[in-house]
């Protein structure tokens, strides 16, 4: 097995409420910097800064994971992570269709910069990224694994916007393999409290919105293969 350090969830400045300095570029360039192995990148509702973040990581050494924060009609956020750019993009496709009509303001919310391989901006999002869409949460893990993907609920433990906080318990039939934690101090609570999470693969990451956040590496994933497919593989695999 091959160990990898890993952050699989980071935003660019396509996140309406990631910073300017988000670049794909200084993104894949900070993470090579910290040591990191391999990250995701995964904006709200959106893949379409993945591209130019791939090419980059080509350069750096660093494997980068196309993915997306979904964000489900209760509004949970759910991290969704694919093999192949193009798997993504369909997903991108059927993910704008499904969002809430509202239009990004700029003065409010933040940029929503699309950027090209060279970190120049080559158009924006026009509706606003942080909405939910009209994907219910049960839905979204079979629709992922339909475009060969994994989802996996995203910051099981923050007090807004995750599974716990907005739906308060783990629906019956669930059957996602993972979860995300944003700070494993709170991993043997939420065990304690929800026990569906004893038989999953958990993992921490950044959920960085700014460099600077862009987990060390502290962490690691042991995979077969040190690809995006090899990472999603070890992701599905229950304790």
């Amino acid at each position: 097995m091959i160990p990898l350090y890993y952050d699989l969830h980071i935003h660019s400045c396509l996140s309406p409420c990631g910073d300017d300095d988000m670049t794909p570029a200084n993104l894949t360039g900070m993470a090579a910097v910290k040591g990191l192995d391999v990250i995701a990148l995964t904006d709200h509702n959106t893949c379409r800064n993945c591209p130019a973040a791939m090419y980059h990581g080509e350069q750096y050494g660093v494997t980068v994971i196309p993915g997306m924060e979904l964000t489900t009609a209760e509004e949970v956020h759910v991290i969704c992570l694919f093999p192949a750019l193009e798997d993504a993009l369909a997903f991108d496709s059927l993910v704008c269709e499904k969002l809430l009509p509202v239009p990004n303001r700029e003065d409010i919310f933040g940029k929503q910069q699309i950027m090209n391989e060279r970190d120049e901006v080559t158009g924006t999002v026009e509706l606003l990224l942080i909405n939910a869409t009209s994907i219910p949460f049960d839905d979204v893990f079979p629709l992922v694994e339909s475009f060969h993907g994994i989802a996996y609920p995203a910051h099981v433990d923050k007090t807004s916007t995750s599974l716990i906080s907005n739906l308060g318990f783990v629906p019956p039939g669930s059957t996602f393999s993972c979860a995300e934690f944003h700070d494993f101090k709170n991993l043997h609570r939420i065990r304690r409290e929800h026990p569906y999470f004893e038989t999953c693969s958990v993992i921490c990451c950044s959920d960085a919105h700014y460099l600077e956040d862009i987990h060390e590496p502290e962490h690691q994933i042991y995979v077969e293969s040190a690809d995006a497919a090899g990472v999603i593989k070890a992701l599905k695999e229950r304790r």
